[in-house]
């Protein structure tokens, strides 16, 4: 059995709609592939690859190796323990809108620190901190080659993941990073808001965190489960 880190798997606490929600459907449907299900035929949709592999999510605690000692199920409890602790909430209106060169679900309005998914976002990076293995000087120096803060490189050194803290943004992302073509991303931008707009006037609540498992490197994320809200 191989020590590689690529063949370890790698678990995230996500944010997913609902199951019987439209916006899940919609989600599933736009990435071509529902990550409940074991089946994952790639994407005929173009430029959706990178989303079609992570499953149609927000991320509330990035993926992370396991720390040793500490087991999968370990991290399933602390999870279902945190769920427990955190009443169910609205969630705020999103709609389609540009974050950097992709395209995501975000929220209409920037989120406040005190609104209920950026305390959530901020008690699943802290909280379940301790299930997390400490990067590899390989994953550490592809973050570190990105342009940062000094701020995001200490919260990179301390939480192995820069965009966290104050740094969070809640995003669903919908396509892979685009080229500078005004024609493709114009097609792309009103593809998606027609898409997703009949989902996205629908009421919606945070009502569970999910536990996503990446099975070894580059293989598609699945939803192992979801932990309801208290």
């Amino acid at each position: 059995m191989t020590n590689s880190p690529a063949a370890i798997p790698r678990y995230a606490v996500y944010y997913a709609p609902p199951p019987a929600h439209a916006l899940w459907h919609a989600g599933c449907d736009w990435l071509q592939r529902d990550p409940s299900s074991d089946e994952a035929r790639r994407p005929s949709r173009a430029h959706v690859g990178e989303p079609w592999r992570y499953g149609f999510h927000a991320t509330l605690k990035a993926p992370l190796r396991l720390a040793p000692g500490c087991s999968e199920a370990g991290l399933r409890d602390a999870v279902a323990q945190l769920a427990q602790r955190t009443p169910r909430f609205v969630m705020p209106a999103l709609s389609v809108q540009w974050l950097a060169h992709f395209l995501a679900l975000q929220p209409l309005v920037p989120l406040p620190a005190t609104h209920p998914l950026h305390r959530l976002a901020d008690a699943c990076v802290t909280e379940l901190d301790a299930w997390r293995a400490e990067p590899t000087a390989d994953e550490l120096q592809r973050r570190l080659a990105t342009p940062l803060s000094e701020e995001q490189r200490a919260l990179l050194q301390r939480h192995g993941y820069p965009h966290v803290l104050g740094h969070w943004r809640f995003h669903m992302t919908l396509t892979d990073g685009l080229p500078p073509d005004p024609t493709l991303r114009d097609e792309l931008q009103q593809a998606s808001q027609h898409h997703f707009a009949a989902a996205l006037r629908q009421p919606l609540e945070c009502d569970t965190l999910s536990v996503f498992v990446e099975p070894a490197a580059g293989q598609p994320f699945r939803l192992l489960h979801r932990y309801p809200l208290a």
